[in-house]
C-alpha cells in the first residue's frame, strides 16, 4: 500500500519587517506622487490640501489599529473575509471577497501596471539615448483599435506592457512567498527611503516667497482651475469638494489590510500582523503628510494644480533638481508601482483561497500547488486584472469603488462591537486601542464620507453598489450548487 502523500500547507515564512513592508509597499503605488493636484483643485488652498490627507491618515491608523484585534482572535489566511464571516455570516463575507476579486484588489493592480507603464515612458523619454525608445510604453503609442458597436477598444503599449509586468510577477509568486517577499521588502525599503530623500532636500530647497503665498489664507476653501480660475464653494459644495478629494487620498492610502491576508504565512501572527498593520500605516502616514506639506513648499498652488497629467511630483522634483528631477521621479514610481503591484498580487490570492475553502469560490483555488501557494488563485487575479488593464477603465472603476471601500471598512470595524458581545469569552491577545471610542469614531467618519459622496458625488457610489449587489444572486447560485453536490455525494 502507498503512502498516501501530506498536500502542501502555507508556510510561516514571514515576519514582522515583511509584514510592515507589505503594508507600507502595498500602500504606496503612485497615488501620492499624482492625486494631489486633483485635490487642490476641489479645495482650492494649501490648509485644506494638508487637512484632507491628514483625515485620511488619522481614518487609516484608526483602523489599522482596530484590526488588530481582529487579527489576533483569527490569524489566518483571508483576513477582512474571515472578520466579516466571523461577526456577520458568509454571505456579507461573500460580498466582500466578490467585490474584491472583481475590481477592489484587481482594479487596482491594473491601475498600479498602467502607472509603472506610464512612469516607464517617462523614465526613457527623459533620458537622451532611451528617448527614441520611450514609445515602445507610451500611453500614447495606440497598437489596436477597433470599433465595437458604439464602443472603440483601443489598445495602447501601456497597457500591454502593464499586463507583461502583471503577469511576470503573478509567475514569481507562483513560485513560493519567498520570492514575492524578497521583491516587497527589498522595493519598499527602497522607495521609503527614496521619498524620505526627496521630502528632506525640498524642505532644504523651500522657496519662502511659495511658502509664504501658499500659506496665506490657507484656509480659504475654493475651487481652483488649471487655468487659474477661482470657483467660490458654498457650503454644500465645500463639504462635496472634501468628499471628492478623499477619494484620491483614499485611493492612496487603501490596501494596508493586505497583510490581514497572508496571516496564514505570517510568524507569530497574533502580535505581528497587528503590529505590522500600526507600523506600516504610521510610516505611510508620516510620509503622506510630510509630502504634501513638501509641495506647498517648493511649488506655488496654481502649479499643483496644473502639473502635466497631474504628476505634481515630478514638477516638485524638477524645482528641486532641475532637469535630473524628472528622471529621479519617474524612476522612484517605477520601483514603488512594480512593488505596490508585487505586494498585491501576493496578498490577494489568499482571500479567494480562503473562499473558496468556504465553498465560496472556485474550488480549485482552494488547493495549494508544490510551492505551497494558491497558483490557480493567483492566475484567475492575473487574467481579470489583465482584462481591467484592456478595458481601460480601471481609473474610473476605482473611483466609483472608494465608496465600497470604506463601507466595509465601516462594517468590519462594527464588527468589533459584534464579536466582544457574541464571543465575550474569546481569546484576544490584542484588543482594539482607545475601544470604544477610536473604533466608534472611525465609524462615524467613514459613514459621514460615503454620505457626502451618495449626497454630493453619486457617481462615486451607485456603479460600485451595483458591482456589490450582483454578488448577491452569485452568492445564492454558489450555494444551490455546493448543496447539490453534498447531496449528489450522499446520495452516491
Amino acid at each position: 500500500m502507498e503512502p498516501t502523500s501530506t498536500p502542501p500547507k502555507l508556510k510561516s515564512e514571514l515576519g514582522l519587517l515583511d509584514g510592515t513592508m507589505l503594508v507600507a509597499g502595498s500602500m504606496i503605488g503612485s497615488g501620492i506622487f499624482i492625486v494631489s493636484a486633483d485635490i487642490i483643485r476641489n479645495v482650492g488652498s494649501a490648509g485644506w490640501l494638508i487637512a484632507v490627507w491628514v483625515i485620511t491618515g488619522f481614518m487609516t491608523l484608526t483602523a489599522a489599529v482596530s484590526y488588530g484585534e481582529l487579527s489576533a482572535m483569527f490569524p489566518k489566511a483571508g483576513g477582512q473575509y474571515v472578520y466579516l464571516k466571523e461577526a456577520y455570516n458568509k454571505l456579507i463575507a461573500f460580498l466582500y471577497g466578490w467585490s474584491f476579486f472583481a475590481v477592489i484588489q484587481t482594479g487596482t493592480i491594473a491601475a498600479v501596471g498602467v502607472a509603472f507603464s506610464k512612469f516607464t515612458a517617462a523614465f526613457l523619454a527623459s533620458i537622451s539615448f532611451t528617448a527614441k525608445y520611450a514609445y515602445l510604453v507610451s500611453e500614447d503609442t495606440i497598437l489596436l483599435k477597433a470599433p465595437i458597436g458604439s464602443y472603440v477598444f483601443t489598445l495602447s503599449a501601456a497597457q500591454l506592457v502593464s499586463i507583461v509586468v502583471i503577469v511576470l510577477l503573478t509567475y514569481i509568486n507562483t513560485k513560493g512567498v519567498k520570492g514575492g517577499k524578497i521583491i516587497t521588502t527589498t522595493l519598499t525599503i527602497t522607495k521609503l527611503l527614496s521619498l524620505f530623500g526627496l521630502i528632506t532636500f525640498g524642505f532644504i530647497m523651500l522657496n519662502g516667497n511659495v511658502w509664504h503665498a501658499n500659506w496665506t489664507n490657507a484656509w480659504d476653501m475654493h475651487g481652483l482651475g488649471k487655468d487659474g480660475s477661482i470657483t467660490s464653494l458654498t457650503m454644500a459644495a465645500a463639504l462635496g469638494a472634501i468628499a471628492a478629494s478623499m477619494v484620491g487620498s483614499i485611493f492612496s492610502s487603501d490596501a494596508w489590510n493586505n497583510v490581514t491576508f497572508i496571516a496564514g504565512e505570517m510568524k507569530n501572527p497574533q502580535r505581528n500582523i497587528g503590529l505590522s498593520l500600526f507600523l506600516g500605516t504610521l510610516i505611510v502616514t508620516l510620509i503622506y503628510v510630510s509630502a504634501n506639506v513638501m509641495y506647498t513648499a517648493v511649488l506655488p498652488l496654481q502649479e499643483i494644480a496644473s502639473a502635466e497629467k497631474d504628476r505634481v511630483a515630478v514638477a516638485a522634483s524638477n524645482a528641486i533638481f532641475g532637469n535630473a528631477g524628472t528622471i529621479i521621479i519617474a524612476l522612484m514610481i517605477m520601483i514603488s508601482t512594480f512593488g505596490c503591484n508585487n505586494g498585491l498580487i501576493l496578498a490577494g490570492a489568499r482571500v479567494y483561497h480562503t473562499m473558496a475553502k468556504d465553498g465560496l469560490f472556485f474550488k480549485k483555488t482552494g488547493t495549494l500547488n508544490k510551492n505551497a501557494v494558491p497558483e490557480f488563485g493567483l492566475w484567475i487575479q492575473c487574467l481579470v486584472a489583465s482584462i481591467l488593464c484592456l478595458s481601460g477603465r480601471y481609473g474610473d472603476l476605482l473611483d466609483m469603488i472608494s465608496f465600497v471601500v470604506v463601507i466595509f471598512y465601516v462594517l468590519t470595524i462594527v464588527g468589533i462591537y459584534i464579536l466582544r458581545v457574541k464571543r465575550p469569552d474569546a481569546q484576544r491577545p490584542y484588543k482594539a486601542f482607545g475601544y470604544p471610542v477610536l473604533p466608534a469614531i472611525y465609524v462615524l467618519m467613514g459613514l459621514t464620507f460615503c454620505t457626502l459622496l451618495i449626497i454630493y458625488k453619486p457617481q462615486y457610489t451607485w456603479p460600485g453598489l451595483i458591482i456589490v449587489l450582483i454578488g448577491i444572486p452569485i452568492y445564492y447560485i454558489s450555494q444551490r450548487n455546493v448543496k447539490h453536490e453534498d447531496t449528489v455525494l450522499i446520495d452516491s
